[in-house]
């Protein structure tokens, strides 16, 4: 605060200072403009003096603030902030050093450091935050305070000033990232393989062209901070780079035209115009060491010349059937459309933020066609373009191109054959696959060895049959690697099989995907604990093995951590995994190993014991994973500690496992109401109480069904190759006229018990169907929206179910394929061949199927390809598997499966722009989430199919 002197007069209403008026800074704004609402001071001395915005007493001051440069002309810029809230909220003051947004095409803006130091009017000055693309301060501000901020600028240009949330900033720079480095890798690709056609080819117009790919990559690198993050430039420096790419960019340009459009060969003018247009550049490159800015000024003219003369040229000569000229209007089209659109940048008629990395895409993409154009003039007249290639050669590059690898076994001579790229991967010498077929079969897994065998003999033996076998083959370093084999039989003149021939496949990634799919189904994804499903499959075996042997019955105990939503709050979710992980440790070293520790959910854990069988010693065991959560977890410079309530239940062996969880799980909530830290055991007493109020609820829903107070609420599901409502999914609400709102977990089960699960079914498809119909009389075309609607096991396994679709469909008259059945995959599980059969008559009437929660269960992959299903719904939790590597594998995995089986795939919990965009790149078709929004009643989504919106991307 030395620089910061407080004058010991106040302002009041005699005038002589102007307050400013404070910006509010809302909890839930991601960014603040402070642009234009900023105040510019330009000081001839290096003070300046301001009056701070009025604080919470009303007063106004005068603040003298000191320039940290010697004695002379200096910028300022003043605002002012308020917090209204009663939180403290940290933000990010951020100034780019540069953005091509109004940068200008004379003398333009290139970038520097904007921001010198930011002092306020109170408290400590905020703390600066590196990076080599912005000047970022962190700032803070107390509940209720109003601080006036004054910035010290570097020259008095800046181009824009924001205020950010720091996760949303965080979120914004890693946003571009992926993108970015596509753009630069497809850059650099296609430099080296121009770059490389030259050497082969050698004609003139490819060192051109690769001389404006390298050009173009020079640019995006820097543009991109690629550049800088190598070599760490200073802003000053940064100017001078920027401006020499720009300026190589036009010159590179200029070669180009010239030489692949042969103007020499036109008019010596031509020739003439084109060097005295070098020599300009070449100017402007000397002028670049001078003033970077005066040169990336002319290098962008020329930029704008060369595309409308170039234009004009093209137009010219292919008038005059100039086939060089009519195969680059395509490319010089789309050239002139990026001048413009740089132009509308530059001169900020555009100034969407993504306007800058688009023109930095655009500019890739315009060499990427000029490439093509000049690749098919090369080509044009070689045997590629005459298709001058034989059936064998045609096959052999398309087993190049699949990265298949061949497989031979040479039966009469029983030997083995394999290609190289197969003992590679295993890690053996040339030929050390080759052999008699025991060789190749001592290879094998153990467990594979006795499958493989029979298919090779069965085929041998009958003389015909593919073999299409997955097997895991020893490496040279002991590890097994997944392959597939596809191959067949040839038999020779004698009806006797020669050899089997086919292709064999490295499939050991996809597997090991596969692996970790259906370990993340009955696993916590943070904790790598059983999950809720693998926990009570655990507990009914526990429970069927006590009543079949008579040994102990098996005891649960339920643990709630106490404000553990405070913990997440106050240090952020990462703090609060780290937490998690650290509980799941401590509970799993207190038990035995015949015991099973899993997480429920959130901060909830549970434990089957079956190493204590007496009060005692369930207690002490109780005590102790209590005692043991209380003791401090450290994270990082945090010493955080935790209590838990624990509920334990003692098991009946008659009763379900789900009944005794729920048990436990009441006795915990029991003790977490009554102050939490404590054990509570599960009573007769509260169980009673919980069925007087299920019957009562039961009641209550009979009432709600007959007297209409059960609706229906639709949530949109987005296709993403439009942005645009394709389908809506019905959602059952009950609206009490006491309670409020009932929701679906608390009267499904009650119906479910209850039987009335199959009347609400019913209701549900009933109405669904009508006004679905009623919206497709609005639509024109073939887009016919759909609705997709909950089918429970109760219904499924009915034998009216399939008259009921068919009544409804009849009645309504909805369009074939448009009323979707979702179904899980445990209700198909539960009668496998009865429910095969169901779904077969159900789609031959024209509904559609829908696999719902796919992946949660044990048989998803094997199987899905024996019911009828069209769509494959994708769990949240395989969206939400945090920022793991390998979970673009398992999505690709699995979108990749359902086309592969002719089916779409829907993905749930999409709740941001980058997990939607991640899945249209992985190819699924539709996705669903709040980011598209909630569910709504059935006259918004009338409103919405006579007039769709699509969500910005």
């Amino acid at each position: 605060m030395k620089r910061l002197l407080v004058l010991l007069f106040l302002v009041g209403l005699s005038g002589h200072a102007v307050a400013l008026e404070a910006i509010s800074v809302p909890l839930d704004a991601k960014t603040i403009d402070l642009t234009h609402a900023v105040e510019r001071h330009s000081e001839q001395t290096d003070k300046v003096q301001v009056s701070t915005a009025p604080g919470a007493d009303g007063i106004v001051r005068r603040i003298e603030v000191h320039s940290s440069r010697p004695d002379g002309p200096s910028d300022w810029a003043v605002f002012a902030l308020s917090n209204p809230s009663d939180e403290q909220i940290d933000r990010l003051l951020v100034a780019p050093h540069y953005q091509l947004i109004r940068s200008g095409v004379l003398w333009p803006d290139l970038g520097s450091q904007r921001v010198v130091a930011v002092t306020p009017s109170e408290g400590f000055p905020p703390e600066q935050v590196q990076s080599g693309q912005a000047d970022i301060y962190r700032i803070t501000l107390d509940p209720g305070a109003v601080i006036t901020f004054v910035v010290e600028l570097h020259s008095e240009a800046l181009p824009q000033l924001h205020l950010w949330q720091p996760d949303a900033y965080e979120d914004s720079v890693n946003s571009y990232t992926l993108y970015h480095g596509i753009v630069l890798g497809i850059a650099g690709l296609l430099a080296l393989f121009l770059s490389v056609l030259f050497v082969v080819k050698g004609t003139a117009m490819f060192p051109a062209t690769a001389a404006l790919a390298w050009a173009v990559f020079a640019y995006t690198s820097i543009d991109f901070g690629f550049w800088n993050r190598i070599f760490a430039l200073a802003p000053a420096n940064e100017q001078f780079w920027r401006g020499g790419t720009e300026v190589l960019l036009a010159g590179a340009l200029v070669v180009f035209l010239y030489t692949y459009l042969h103007l020499h060969r036109w008019h010596v003018r031509y020739s003439h115009i084109a060097i005295l247009w070098l020599l300009g550049l070449i100017v402007a490159f000397g002028i670049l060491v001078v003033d970077p800015s005066v040169a990336a000024g002319l290098a962008r003219m020329s930029l704008g010349l060369t595309a409308v003369v170039g234009l004009a040229v093209i137009l010219f000569l292919a008038l005059r059937n100039f086939d060089r000229a009519i195969m680059l209007i395509p490319a010089w089209a789309v050239l002139v459309f990026w001048v413009v659109g740089s132009w509308l940048a530059v001169t900020g008629k555009i100034h969407y933020s993504a306007v800058q990395p688009a023109i930095a895409g655009g500019l890739v993409l315009i060499v990427m066609l000029i490439a093509f154009t000049i690749m098919q003039h090369a080509f044009a007249g070689g045997a590629l373009a005459q298709g001058l290639i034989s059936d064998a050669e045609q096959k052999a590059l398309a087993m190049v191109g699949a990265g298949d690898a061949v497989w031979d076994w040479d039966v009469s001579r029983d030997r083995v054959e394999a290609s190289r790229q197969v003992e590679h991967s295993l890690g053996y010498p040339p030929g050390g696959l080759e052999g008699p077929a025991r060789h190749f079969l001592s290879l094998l897994h153990p467990g594979d060895q006795e499958r493989f065998t029979a298919v090779l003999d069965a085929v041998v033996t009958q003389r015909r049959g593919r073999i299409n076998q997955a097997f895991r083959l020893r490496s040279a370093d002991g590890h097994y690697l997944w392959f597939t084999l596809r191959a067949r039989p040839i038999v020779g003149t004698d009806g006797e099989v020669m050899r089997c021939t086919g292709t064999i496949s490295d499939i050991n990634d996809a597997k090991i995907a596969e692996e970790r799919l259906m370990q993340d189904a009955i696993h916590d994804n943070l904790t790598g604990l059983p999950n809720r499903q693998l926990f009570l499959d655990r507990l009914q075996f526990a429970l069927a093995r006590s009543r079949a042997e008579g040994v102990a019955e098996p005891t649960v105990l339920v643990f709630l951590l106490d404000r553990f939503k405070s913990v997440n709050e106050r240090f952020g979710h990462s703090v609060g995994d780290s937490v998690m992980l650290a509980v799941g440790r401590r509970l799993s070293r207190l038990l035995r190993e015949q015991d099973t520790l899993a997480r429920l959910q959130g901060d909830a854990f549970a434990a089957i014991i079956l190493s204590e069988t007496s009060q005692d010693g369930l207690d002490a065991v109780a005590a102790e994973m209590m005692s043991a959560l209380k003791t401090a977890i450290s994270v990082g410079e945090h010493d955080i500690f935790l209590s838990a309530s624990v509920g334990m239940g003692f098991t009946d062996p008659q009763q379900s496992a789900e009944a005794q969880l729920q048990g436990a799980e009441t006795a915990a909530y029991n003790a977490k109401r009554q102050g939490g830290d404590q054990i509570e055991t599960y009573s007769g007493a509260a169980a009673t109480n919980i069925r007087a109020s299920r019957f009562e609820l039961e009641a209550e829903l009979r009432k709600a069904l007959d007297g209409g107070g059960i609706e229906l609420a639709y949530q949109p599901i987005i296709k993403l190759s439009d942005r645009l409502p394709a389908g809506f999914e019905a959602l059952l609400r009950w609206e009490h006229p006491t309670r409020g709102k009932i929701p679906p977990s608390e009267f499904i089960p009650v119906a479910e018990e209850s039987g009335l699960i199959v009347q609400l079914g019913l209701f549900a498809m009933e109405r669904a169907a009508r006004e679905l119909a009623g919206w497709q009389a609005m639509v024109e075309g073939e887009n016919m929206p759909f609705v997709s609607i909950n089918v429970s096991s109760q219904q499924l396994l009915r034998h009216d179910l399939i008259n009921d679709v068919k009544a409804v469909m009849t009645r309504t008259g909805v369009a074939p394929g448009t009323l979707k059945l979702e179904i899980t995959e445990t209700m198909v599980m539960q009668n496998p061949e009865y429910a095969s059969k169901v779904l077969a008559r159900i789609k031959e009437m024209g509904a559609g199927l829908s696999l719902d929660d796919f992946g949660t269960g044990y048989s998803s992959l094997a199987y899905l390809e024996r019911f009828p299903f069209d769509t494959i719904k994708i769990d949240r939790s395989f969206v939400h598997c945090g920022e793991s590597q390998t979970r673009p594998i398992i999505l690709r995995s699995v979108i990749a499966l359902a086309h592969e089986l002719g089916m779409e795939v829907i993905a749930e919990g999409a709740e941001t722009e980058s997990d939607t965009e991640q899945l249209r790149q992985l190819g699924c078709e539709y996705v669903q989430g709040f980011y598209y929004g909630r569910p709504m009643t059935a006259q918004m989504v009338q409103q919405l199919v006579r007039r769709p919106v699509a969500r910005a991307s």
